[in-house]
């Protein structure tokens, strides 16, 4: 493996990435690494920027907004309703991807406008934080039927926090009574993960913790030689460098998580005892530390490795929620901390009881929760703690920087995918511009008295559950998000690029993930709106309530727009359809300078823009599911996106769906010509060659048989229930199950 850091200049922007490269079978197989945010010095022109072509987007839309009012006018006065109902709905449409660009473009600006001004704290501004005032701190990394090395990565990040009082708990969610011998295999090997990681920490802390108890004894024995002991303490951070290096042995492989966890935690890690051992060295030959200083920092290297890691499984105890999500895993033990517990054996199972002595759940000031799947860098705690402890923060109870994607080979569906995310990084960067933060999920830190400040008490199967985390959605986050800010609390995007997350690798897996993020938005929206009405500041509400409802209603009204745009002949003029791209000609001319910025091709916009065709069956089946639940009242079922090796098959209903679509907007293209609507036409036929490519590239003509051979084999086997059936059905020599229902299979070997 080979890394080089280039600097891509694009008219006086700087773009900073590192391209790592994997020889693979003599072939070199490409990859991009986001490791810092984008440089880009000049913020004043891209602000300058956003705000003009902010005005040329109103301007064509005044003037689109014209021509469509002035058909729609036409139609009524020559009582035409057939068309002007289907006008109306053009116009609806229209709007609803109009607002979109605006929302993108104002968060663009705000986002440059945020970095304009931001400042990270220095070295010497977080000494005084980590020593005075680091509260206690929790991570909870929740995890389902996870990899062990996957979930390894996540624990190391979480156990390498440059941070004191620090606990990491995995919360094991997998059934605690396999019958498969695999998952009993793996339910062992994940139990056994917190305690080997906790004898390597323990190891390493050995010589830092001996070291701080000898400079003790000379301390008190004698006058300190300041240069000798400034001079040890360089050389115990350069021991510490080099074991954080020793440990990419364990990492070694061309996976893009191991690539970025060698990246993003151990370099990073070892470049920041460098940095310290250094600096050590300057002040040696300025005569050395003084006394107090000495023994701060031996004792913060004497923490360095030493912290708690445990695990925790709820579904051993009959009275703790059951429900399958990862909401209810968190709420399970954030409702124990503070207390003692005791196990009792009672008819119905072990139950977990609070007791005067006995298992302790410690309390603690901050909550890290950290997805299986994730990884932060080593300073991320400590940063964003020091945010929450400044001035004017003391009601921020969320703080996180939006995560990345993890590096992906160029073109895959993984690499595209994950383009989008971290678009998303920039347009929740410019959110908090606006007070509008959501809380993401996957790497928050949490004021825990902000949790309790939203805690209600449910009963499930006869046993109250405290509920900190709702899970009435499986956008958990997100509804939460609304319940802060509800009690009086903030939320704060960090400015700076310090998480990344896995990006589903096919598009079984990814389906999965985009159908559950697209659940839940409508039912979410009544209790913003009752938010928005309620109490004072109307006006720096209606702004926040611009960009918060966009965020709940986009892709609904997007996918269904589309859909009915693409597939329904409506009555418009040919100058309306021309000037509807001039008005999204600046959206997408900023996309792709977006993704240049961040280490992209300016054509991956046209990849991107395949993507969200490919994911309209995807993503109406998620808004149809939030309909369901709204005339029901059930909730959803959580689907967890898969993180295991192997192709995650996609449901048969969805691989036709893609199909159908396709040849519905191919026939309609036919239809426009036939009828000559030349502008419909072309519009319907670059948007269906998108969404073949997207079909033939994304999805592939081969695993589309495949899936639909797994699920005709399903239903011989099992009949026709068994398309949705949770067992995972045996097929020639593979075991591959629906991805809809068992977000957890996969295809052990892939069809020849």
């Amino acid at each position: 493996m080979t890394g080089s850091n280039r600097h891509l200049k694009d008219r006086g922007l700087i773009a900073a990435f590192t391209i790592l490269r994997i020889g693979c079978n003599g072939c070199s197989e490409r990859y991009h690494v986001k490791l810092t945010d984008p440089r880009v010095p000049r913020h004043a022109t891209e602000i300058r920027l956003g705000w003009a072509l902010l005005v040329l987007t109103a301007a064509v839309t005044g003037l689109l907004g014209w021509e469509l009012t002035g058909t729609a006018a036409r139609f009524l006065r020559n009582e035409d309703w057939a068309a002007a109902t289907g006008h109306l709905v053009f116009m609806g449409i229209v709007a609803a991807l109009l607002y979109g660009s605006v929302v993108y473009q104002l968060t663009r600006i705000g986002g440059f406008q945020r970095r304009a001004t931001f400042a990270p704290a220095t070295e010497h501004e977080l000494s005084l934080t980590y020593h005075e005032a680091a509260g206690k701190l929790v991570v909870l990394v929740p995890s389902y039927m996870e990899e062990v090395k996957v979930v390894r990565r996540a624990l190391m990040s979480a156990a390498l926090q440059d941070y004191p009082r620090r606990r990491v708990v995995l919360l094991i969610d997998n059934p605690p009574t396999p019958q498969d011998a695999a998952e009993l295999s793996a339910l062992h090997a994940m139990r056994a993960l917190p305690e080997s990681l906790r004898q390597l920490f323990d190891e390493a802390a050995q010589p830092f913790v001996a070291a701080l108890g000898q400079f003790e004894a000379r301390a008190e024995q004698s006058n300190l030689d300041l240069v000798s002991e400034t001079y040890r303490l360089a050389g115990l951070h350069r021991l510490a460098a080099r074991w954080c290096l020793v440990q990419e042995a364990g990492f070694a492989s061309g996976e893009s998580g191991d690539i970025l966890f060698r990246e993003l935690v151990l370099r990073r890690a070892a470049e920041a005892h460098r940095a310290a051992a250094a600096s050590l060295a300057r002040a040696a030959r300025r005569g050395g530390l003084n006394r107090t200083r000495l023994q701060l920092e031996c004792q913060r290297l004497a923490r360095r490795f030493r912290v708690r890691l445990d695990s925790f499984e709820r579904k051993r105890y009959a009275n703790l929620s059951h429900e399958p999500n990862k909401a209810m895993n968190l709420n399970s033990y954030l409702g124990l901390m503070g207390s003692f517990y005791g196990e009792q054996h009672r008819a119905d199972g072990v139950h977990l009881q609070r007791a005067e002595v006995g298992v302790g759940f410690e309390d603690a000031e901050f909550v890290f929760t950290l997805d299986a799947d994730s990884m932060t860098s080593p300073d991320y705690a400590l940063r964003l703690i020091h945010e929450l402890r400044q001035s004017g923060n003391a009601r921020v109870g969320v703080a996180q920087t939006p995560y990345s994607s993890l590096p992906a080979r160029f073109g895959t569906i993984e690499y595209v995918a994950g383009a989008t995310t971290d678009i998303q990084y920039l347009v929740h960067q410019g959110f908090t511009r606006y007070r509008a933060t959501y809380w993401v999920g996957a790497n928050a830190l949490l004021r825990k008295a902000a949790l309790e400040d939203i805690v209600v008490t449910q009963m499930e199967r006869g046993f109250p559950v405290k509920v900190y985390i709702q899970d009435r959605t499986v956008i958990e986050d997100t509804e939460s998000s609304i319940d802060l800010i509800d009690r009086g609390w903030q939320l704060y995007n960090y400015p700076e690029r310090l998480a990344f997350s896995a990006t589903p690798p096919d598009f079984g897996a990814l389906l999965i993930q985009r159908r559950r993020w697209a659940n839940g938005g409508l039912i979410i929206l009544p209790k913003l709106l009752r938010y928005l009405v309620r109490g004072p500041g109307r006006t720096l509400r209606a702004i926040e309530g611009f960009f918060r409802i966009h965020y709940l209603t986009s892709i609904a009204a997007v996918n269904f727009g589309l859909l009915v745009m693409m597939g329904i002949p409506l009555q418009t003029t040919a100058l309306s359809l021309l000037w509807l791209p001039l008005s999204a000609a600046p959206y997408f001319f900023l996309y792709a300078r977006d993704l240049v910025q961040n280490g992209y091709r300016a054509s991956d916009t046209a990849r991107v823009y395949a993507l969200n065709l490919l994911l309209i069956p995807v993503n109406l089946a998620g808004v149809f599911k939030s309909i369901q639940q709204g005339l029901t009242g059930r909730k959803i079922p959580f689907g967890r996106t898969p993180k295991v090796q192997g192709r995650t098959v996609a449901p048969l209903r969805f691989v036709v769906a893609e199909y159908a679509l396709f040849a519905w907007w191919l026939a309609g293209v036919a239809r426009d010509v036939l009828e000559h609507r030349w502008a419909h036409a072309l519009f319907g036929l670059c948007n269906s060659a998108l969404l073949g490519y997207a079909i033939l590239r994304y999805v592939g003509l081969r695993e589309s048989m495949q899936d639909v051979r797994a699920a005709i084999a399903a239903v011989r086997i099992a009949g026709p229930e068994a398309i949705n059936s949770i067992a995972p059905v045996e097929c020639a020599t593979q075991v591959i199950a629906p991805a809809d229902t068992m977000p957890g299979t996969r295809i052990r070997k892939e069809v020849t």
